[in-house]
């Protein structure tokens, strides 16, 4: 097998590929001359191994139906067990085509219609759709921004449970957009709380492998939790496979197993395309040596974005970036809300995912600027991209 080096210098044009984050710009912003820095995947070509894995299928010729082998799973438990210090038995795992589809699912299974479901904004946004779209009532508890960074509200988000009957707890671990990774003692306090009253905590940990300077902490170390808890996650984020629909939940409880099992069936999907299996299997299996080399990379962008930014505009805040590749940027000392939309996307000529996306219409904070910068991408990119955030600001301050 080739080498699993990553490549810093060969970047795929993706301009005309039907990539939703380079060719669809037009349906979300109104226009196709941005530079697309929005939807959460990356701008590299995906491990040699699973190129070499989906070569080797593609060159076959036979795609007929496909029985996911036994070693696709030891390869997922294998990797959770060396990277994580978790080891999932092959009786949790359960297929989704999505992160996001497997919350859907947990919602609709485990919860009623009417059912409150809370959050911790700002949030990644298909969350709050995961509500709404279900017929759930959603709850809000937002973060409290420090010197430190982002914490949990402890008492905001005791006092909504207790009023407001929340039965379930959307858990984004590590965090996006604010790119905070969760420590031990945090996520301990929070499942402790939403075992003392009664609340299923469903836990995406999708960006499990991209974390910065700290250690990521699955919800799986906590046993004594089990009953009441799902953890999904995926290769997609880790190995830029998304399009390929291939994810885990992960459910230790039988009951909750049943219930889950229960439901899908009625959905008749039984399992996703032999591709996704093939893809996941080899990254999970000899993907490590890439992603560790990708994530050097990764903190190299960060810096250069930081840097950039704050050397032109010394007030701009960048947030610490511990989790995900996508970086949360306050502008708000500079533009204010009714001036971002215009600034960041009509003048700097980038599409980015604005900060008023992560709340409720009636909730984004007063005066927010927030913009979520996804630095899954060229080091020319990220560059190109500060240099005209920073002349657009400039021209209109």
């Amino acid at each position: 097998m080739a080498a699993q080096h990553f490549d810093t210098t060969q970047f795929p044009q993706r301009k005309n590929t039907h990539s939703v984050k380079w060719d669809t710009m037009s349906s979300r912003y109104g226009r196709e001359d941005l530079l697309p820095l929005w939807v959460a995947d990356m701008d590299f070509a995906s491990p040699p191994c699973i190129v070499e894995a989906l070569r080797k299928a593609a060159d076959f010729g036979v795609f007929g139906y496909f029985a996911p082998p036994a070693s696709y799973q030891d390869a997922f438990i294998d990797w959770e067990t060396k990277r994580h210090g978790v080891t999932p038995e092959r009786a949790w795992l359960r297929f989704t085509p999505g992160v996001i589809t497997g919350m859907f699912w947990a919602i609709s299974s485990l919860t009623a219609p009417g059912d409150s479901i809370a959050i911790l904004t700002p949030c990644y946004y298909p969350f709050m759709d995961a509500v709404a779209d279900t017929g759930r009532r959603l709850v809000c508890s937002s973060l409290v921004h420090t010197e430190t960074g982002y914490e949990i509200d402890w008492a905001d988000l005791e006092e909504k449970i207790q009023t407001q009957s929340v039965k379930m707890l959307l858990l984004c671990s590590p965090h996006n957009p604010v790119g905070r990774v969760w420590r031990e003692e945090e996520l301990s306090r929070l499942l402790e709380l939403c075992q003392r009253y009664n609340v299923l905590t469903i836990s995406d940990e999708i960006h499990q492998d991209i974390v910065f300077g700290c250690k990521n902490v699955s919800c799986l170390h906590f046993p004594q939790h089990f009953s009441r808890l799902i953890v999904l996650t995926s290769g997609s984020k880790t190995f830029n496979i998304a399009g390929l629909q291939n994810s885990f939940a992960i459910i230790p409880d039988e009951a909750m197993r049943q219930t889950f099992d229960a439901y899908v069936k009625t959905l008749r999907i039984k399992k996703g395309v032999s591709f996704g299996y093939i893809a996941a299997e080899a990254g999970f299996r000899d993907g490590g040596p890439w992603l560790d080399e990708m994530l050097t990379y990764l903190q190299g962008n960060y810096d250069l974005l930081k840097s950039t930014l704050t050397a032109a505009l010394p007030q701009i805040h960048v947030e610490p970036l511990e989790g995900t590749y996508m970086v949360w940027v306050d502008l708000s000392a500079y533009v204010t809300p009714d001036q971002l939309v215009e600034v960041v996307q009509n003048q700097a000529h980038l599409a980015v995912d604005f900060g008023f996306w992560f709340w409720p219409k009636d909730q984004v904070p007063a005066g927010d600027a927030h913009i979520r910068i996804n630095i899954a991408t060229s080091r020319e990119n990220v560059q190109t991209a500060a240099q005209q955030l920073i002349a657009a600001i400039e021209a209109n301050h």
